[in-house]
């Protein structure tokens, strides 16, 4: 199971830190991504990372200000998000995929799901 946490609400240029807590201690073995999906809109991806840290990935929206990481002896994977926009707005889900993700931006690559928590950045 995944529990996500930190979100909240916000200003534009605001930073948030998002946590997704993993119950597995096998968490290493999979790669974890972040997903968040705006009102009226179809989930998308924002930024995953792989098994022990090494490759991470990002939609082109957030380039340059989020940062994702994992912490394997916690297992935990993080979101840090700086210079927020409104636009930034939405439930964002972690995911971990057992197979590594290959397609990391592709949701189907994910076997489990965390239940969501909600950003909110107001202009």
């Amino acid at each position: 199971q995944l529990q996500a946490s930190g979100g909240g609400s916000v200003r534009a240029g605001d930073s948030l830190s998002l946590s997704c807590a993993a119950s597995r201690r096998t968490f290493s073995a999979y790669a974890a991504g972040w997903f968040r999906q705006a009102p009226g809109k179809e989930r998308e991806f924002v930024a995953a990372v792989s098994r022990l840290g090494r490759d991470t990935y990002y939609t082109d929206s957030v380039k340059g200000r989020f940062t994702v990481s994992r912490d394997d002896a916690q297992n935990t994977a993080y979101l840090q998000m700086n210079s927020l926009k409104p636009e930034d707005t939405g439930v964002y889900y972690c995911a971990a995929s057992w197979s590594g993700a290959p397609r990391p931006a592709d949701a189907s690559e994910y076997d489990y799901w965390g239940q969501g928590t909600l950003v909110t950045v107001s202009s």
